[in-house]
């Protein structure tokens, strides 16, 4: 299990909330989805930064993911200009299978929710 500094955390919540304003801007019309970072797990060399996004919308979650690789360097300079650091990471992004298992439980849930009303 890895442990996280106080460091580590703070500037992972300041990346996390840089990139959710500049990824309004980076991926206005190039995708109909909504996408959401969720967390950012950074090392403590400071120098890479996983990103994990969940993507809300018709598009498959794997061509916003080829479309965030593709635009990685633009994103990259924003974040250079509004988080002001020692180093700008460089950025990794997948996909966060949290959104996937919560949708998974859900859907493990309903028929249960189901039988239970057609019991009553």
């Amino acid at each position: 299990m890895k442990v996280e500094s106080r460091r580590q955390k703070r500037i992972g919540s300041l990346l996390q909330e840089a990139l959710g304003r500049i990824l309004i801007d980076e991926l206005h019309g190039a995708t109909e989805d909504i996408v959401a970072v969720t967390r950012v797990d950074i090392p403590a060399d400071l120098k890479t930064a996983r990103v994990y996004v969940s993507a809300y919308g018709p598009d498959e979650p794997a061509r916003v993911l080829a479309l965030l690789a593709q635009r990685g360097g633009a994103i990259r300079r924003s974040l250079a200009s509004s988080a002001r650091l020692k180093y700008n990471p460089q950025l990794f992004f997948a996909l966060d299978p949290s959104a996937d298992l919560n949708d998974r439980i859900e859907r493990l849930l309903r028929p249960n929710e189901k039988h239970e009303r057609s019991a009553s």
